[in-house]
């Protein structure tokens, strides 16, 4: 695995809050970056991971990055690469994706290792919207030791548009069976028609609201969500379903699925209590 940092920024910040660029090979000739916040060293490191299609630019994403690092957390906020070479942008849904579920969990679990590397040793996974599903994803197939804690913000299943999901799941896995490889256009998400192989979409489509919320109630890890009672992204009775589980959940009264304007400081408050409650690895 081979990484590199890019840029060092010292002069901007206090001695406790460096930041750099870090480059990491996923596969071959696919690289992916990630901005890396330094703060303090007893404190445990956050994996920032940003919603669907989307970049570490996102502005709820980069927002809580920066918040949390002026309360000296070392955040590491990675764009995932979607199998994009150095991927720097958003990425349209009209655009043919040749990337899976398998794939953006393997990505993430090479960012955890990454940050072992550079001596972390306490881990807290955090993401918004459909970074949040992902984390589940990568945290139900045996994640690191040294992953204690996942916090989870306006957390949301891989959605499907209003057609039968047994049925679409029936569908692409005949066609991955029979070993066919046309590409398919389906709902996924926010995007109305997403272009891909059935194998891809069929990784997605698999993560439906029953098996979020088993993730969510088995998870290895302490779990904390941060949800808005104004999402209307959300399908109906979510919430409850999340609140029958009883999942750890806060809710954030007004707050819509990208938690802006004054509710930025409600997501980074209560995303704060929860890194504060994570209790260090004892040392050596």
């Amino acid at each position: 695995m081979r990484a590199f940092l890019v840029c060092l920024l010292i002069s901007m910040f206090p001695a406790a809050a460096q930041a750099a660029i870090v480059q990491l090979e996923m596969r071959p000739g696919i690289t992916a970056n990630a901005e890396y916040l330094i703060g303090e060293r007893s404190k445990p490191a956050v994996l920032l991971i940003h919603g669907f299609l989307q970049t570490r630019e996102f502005p709820t994403v980069a927002t809580l990055a920066r918040g949390l690092q002026d309360a000296s957390y070392t955040v590491l906020s990675p764009t995932l690469s979607l199998n994009i070479p150095s991927r720097a942008q958003s990425l349209a849904c009209e655009a043919v994706h040749k990337h899976s579920m398998e794939e953006d969990v393997d990505e993430i679990g090479r960012w955890v290792r990454w940050l072992k590397s550079q001596g972390h040793r306490d881990i807290v996974l955090l993401g918004h919207s459909f970074g949040s599903l992902q984390l589940l994803a990568y945290l139900s197939n045996k994640p690191d030791a040294a992953v204690k804690g996942f916090i989870g913000a306006s957390l949301i299943e891989a959605q499907v548009g209003t057609a039968s999901r047994p049925a679409l799941i029936a569908e692409l896995e005949n066609r991955v069976l029979s070993k066919q490889r046309a590409l398919v256009t389906h709902t996924l998400s926010f995007c109305k028609k997403y272009t891909s192989t059935p194998q891809d979409l069929l990784s997605y489509a698999r993560w439906d609201q029953p098996r979020l919320l088993a993730a969510v109630k088995q998870s290895p890890v302490d779990v904390k969500l941060i949800m808005g009672d104004a999402d209307n992204t959300l399908g109906d009775g979510w919430l409850k379903a999340l609140q029958h589980v009883q999942a750890p959940m806060v809710i954030v009264k007004g707050a819509n699925h990208f938690m802006d304007g004054e509710h930025e400081f409600d997501l980074l408050g209560h995303a704060l209590d929860h890194l504060n409650r994570i209790k260090p690895a004892p040392t050596r």
